[in-house]
């Protein structure tokens, strides 16, 4: 079940200056350091914990339709589209009168099929259903408060400590920082 980023976050949920303010910066000399360092931080955010942060397309595809659906990243906002290849071998968009997406959980999205309705036939083959969605929070506003603080931390960190390798035992981890994205972590069985 392979997915795959289609589109990107188009900004951060931490602004450049609220992660200058956290690494005790007034200048803006270290602003392409520090940029960067947030956009590591939400990409290993999102990875930690199986979620999109900000709004960001990505596409699910499987070889079949199945009674669910379950998409990789939460939250999901939307279905872009259903695209399936057809018995014909023809790629089809599914109309969206003919799934459901049930996002009713905050940790997880599937899509199922409307109610008297059947999926359709597909192609012999891999690959043969994609489903194109948007996952993330509606805004930086939205996304919860302990995901931007573990991101602040590691913004941190990555400045203080610009190698590899520490030898001042600087390196080390406060254990509760990864207690504040425990909560989040969604968990794909």
């Amino acid at each position: 079940m392979p997915e795959k980023l289609i589109t990107g976050p188009v900004s951060e949920p931490i602004t450049l200056a609220e992660a200058k303010a956290q690494v005790r910066v007034t200048t803006d000399a270290e602003a392409g350091l520090i940029s960067g360092l947030i956009s590591s931080a939400r990409d290993l955010c999102e990875r930690e914990t199986g979620r999109a942060l900000m709004p960001q397309t990505w596409e699910l595809s499987l070889d079949n339709f199945s009674n669910q659906m379950c998409l990789g990243r939460a939250p999901v906002t939307s279905i872009t589209s259903i695209k399936y290849t057809d018995a014909d071998g023809a790629e089809q968009t599914l109309p969206s009168t003919e799934y459901v997406l049930d996002n009713g959980s905050d940790s997880m999205a599937r899509v199922v099929i409307a109610p008297n309705k059947s999926w359709p036939a597909v192609y012999g083959g891999v690959n043969n259903v994609r489903i194109r969605y948007v996952a993330g929070y509606a805004n930086a506003m939205a996304v919860p408060h302990a995901l931007k603080q573990w991101m602040k931390l590691q913004i941190s960190y990555g400045f203080k400590n610009r190698e590899s390798v520490s030898m001042d035992g600087a390196g080390v981890k406060a254990p509760f920082v990864d207690n504040l994205i425990n909560a989040y972590r969604i968990y794909n069985l």
